[in-house]
């Protein structure tokens, strides 16, 4: 074992021996909201042993834009740092300017921006649901003690590979656009990283809906991130900038950047 996986050892173990009632001292502070009186210690420790093979939180906070394709249909540009996003929809004809915060923005259909209010309103509303669905799926090991929620530690289950699990299951409290959802995460107990995950329709199911490989990370700016999976599924063609130009969130003409 290397130097490296055996502190990210030393740290779950000093992490699972923490109170249960406080936070356990971490890079990976939970963000308001989060369940921790009703997640388990043993969970959240998992959880930032996760963020920690990963690259940990502060690189990953410092990394500004994101961009990636999505199931080959669509493409997105998010600045995480001003939370904004750009979605170009090819089989919509459509392109959407959203300012994730506020639901702020334009959308441009057929190479017609749409100015009516109501219309306006609910492309914008799609434009968000998108972004939160093809960003989870690029990003959802970062996300892990989001508002709303709840960790628990299931067990240990053997990978596809053979390779054993450490499992995970994330539930969710009136946050998002499907909080009945539920998620199993697998955890690779060789190297903490998430290496599958399960999904339930609803929290309730024995089984699972979907089960999805979670592989084939690249390291981008110190960090992490799973894409072009084994699968074919997910996000793909996944680079990360330190700067963009403007326009990409301002102007409604294909960005030239890539």
């Amino acid at each position: 074992m290397n130097k490296y996986l055996t502190y990210l050892s030393t740290v779950f173990i000093i992490l699972c021996s923490c109170s249960p009632s406080s936070e356990p001292l971490s890079e990976n502070p939970a963000a308001d909201g989060f369940n921790l009186a009703e997640s388990d210690k043993k969970a959240i420790a998992l959880a930032d042993s996760v963020m920690l093979a990963m690259g940990g939180r502060k690189n990953y906070d410092e990394i500004r834009y994101l961009s990636w394709n999505f199931f080959g249909k669509r493409d997105l540009v998010w600045d995480k740092h001003a939370n904004r996003v750009r979605i170009d929809f090819p089989a919509k004809e459509t392109t959407y300017l959203l300012y994730i915060n506020s639901g702020e923005g334009k959308v441009q259909q057929a190479g017609k921006e749409i100015t009516q209010p109501d219309s306006l309103k609910k492309y914008l509303q799609e434009a968000k649901s998108i972004w939160i669905n093809d960003s989870y799926w690029l990003v959802m090991p970062f996300k892990l003690k989001d508002s709303g929620v709840t960790l628990k530690y299931k067990g240990e289950e053997k990978l596809p590979s053979g390779q054993p699990a450490y499992v995970i299951t994330l539930t969710f409290d009136q946050v998002g656009d499907t909080p009945n959802n539920k998620y199993e995460i697998y955890i690779d107990q060789s190297d903490h990283l998430v290496k599958q995950w399960a999904y339930f329709k609803e929290a309730s199911q024995d089984s699972a809906s979907a089960v999805w490989p979670f592989d084939n990370y690249e390291e981008h700016n110190g960090v992490l991130f799973s894409s072009d999976r084994s699968d074919g599924k997910g996000p793909r063609d996944l680079k990360v900038y330190n700067e963009l130009p403007e326009e990409v969130f301002k102007s409604f003409k294909k960005p030239s950047f890539k």
